[in-house]
């Protein structure tokens, strides 16, 4: 133990670094501010559409869940023995009446 002790503290100390070749610079072997910059944007547009990705993800869920609970609800009154109304009559429920509107919005294309 003792002799790899003395043998650390006689090793020579490291080279200092090496020095660039002649005709180089040090701007054409870094990235630079423009690396950076190009490099801070895509992280932040990864970000962004992580974001974007999770919100569109969660409001699928949202809308399954929507649709099972309706489907859920519609059984049990159909098994309560109570006819549901006729295609034709007052208060009677189109299929279109529970579609879900596309990206949120009421439209022509939409009903």
């Amino acid at each position: 133990m003792h002799s790899l002790l003395l043998a650390l503290t006689t090793a020579p100390a490291p080279a200092p670094s090496p020095a660039l070749r002649p005709g180089l610079s040090q701007d054409q072997v870094t990235p630079g501010l423009l690396g950076f910059l190009l490099t801070a944007f895509i992280v932040v547009l990864t970000a962004l559409l992580i974001v974007d990705m999770v919100r569109r993800i969660r409001r699928v869920r949202y809308r399954a869940q929507v649709e099972e609970e309706g489907a859920a609800a519609e059984a049990v009154t159909d098994d309560a023995g109570q006819d549901p109304p006729a295609a034709g009559a007052p208060g009677a429920a189109n299929a279109a009446d529970f579609r879900p509107e596309t990206n949120g919005h009421a439209g022509p294309g939409n009903r």
